[in-house]
C-alpha cells in the first residue's frame, strides 16, 4: 500500500499495541493512545506520534535517553511535565525538548479532568539506551528493537 500524501492526524489509526514495556509497566499505560504519524509516511530517521492522555494517564514511565533527542508540543489540555527539576504545568501551545545524554528524566502526567493531546517527536538513533530512575527498568535498542531488563541486567 502506498503512503498517503497527507492525512487528518486525528483520523490516523492508533498503535496496535498500547505499550512495548514489560507487562507490569505496560499496565500503567492503558489510558494513553498513540497514533504513529511518522510511520504512515515511512519516516525512518525520526518518529512523530499524536498522543492522547485520558485524565490520570501517563505519557511514559519517567525516562532519559542516552542518544535520542525528544520534543513535545501540547495541542490540547494542561499536562504536568515531571523532570529531575520537579514539576512544571504546561498548557496548550507550550512545548518542551529533551536533549539526549543529559540524564534529565521526563514524563507527562494528566492530572486534569480533560484529555491532553500532544505531538511527540523523537529521533531514532541506533544503539540508544534508556534509564528509568523511578522503576527497576532499563532499555537498550538491539537490532532495531527495544530490549528491556532490570537495572541489574536481568531480562524481563
Amino acid at each position: 500500500m502506498a503512503e498517503p500524501v497527507a492525512i487528518i492526524a486525528q483520523d490516523a489509526p492508533p498503535r496496535a499495541k498500547r505499550s512495548i514495556y514489560p507487562e507490569q509497566f505496560a499496565a500503567r499505560m492503558v489510558d494513553r493512545v498513540k497514533k504513529p504519524l511518522g510511520d504512515l509516511f515511512s519516516l525512518t530517521n525520526f518518529g512523530v506520534n499524536l498522543t492522547r492522555l485520558a485524565p490520570g494517564a501517563l505519557s511514559a514511565l519517567r525516562h532519559a535517553h542516552a542518544l535520542q533527542d525528544e520534543f513535545i508540543y501540547v495541542l490540547e489540555g494542561s499536562p504536568i511535565l515531571v523532570t529531575n527539576s520537579g514539576e512544571t504545568q504546561l498548557h496548550s501551545g507550550m512545548c518542551a525538548g529533551f536533549k539526549a545524554g543529559t540524564g534529565d528524566a521526563h514524563q507527562l502526567i494528566n492530572r486534569s479532568d480533560a484529555d491532553v493531546v500532544y505531538l511527540e517527536v523523537g529521533d531514532r538513533t541506533a544503539g540508544d539506551t534508556v534509564t528509568y530512575p523511578d522503576d527497576d527498568l532499563k532499555a537498550q535498542m538491539v537490532n532495531g528493537n527495544w530490549q528491556f531488563s532490570r537495572k541489574d541486567g536481568t531480562l524481563y
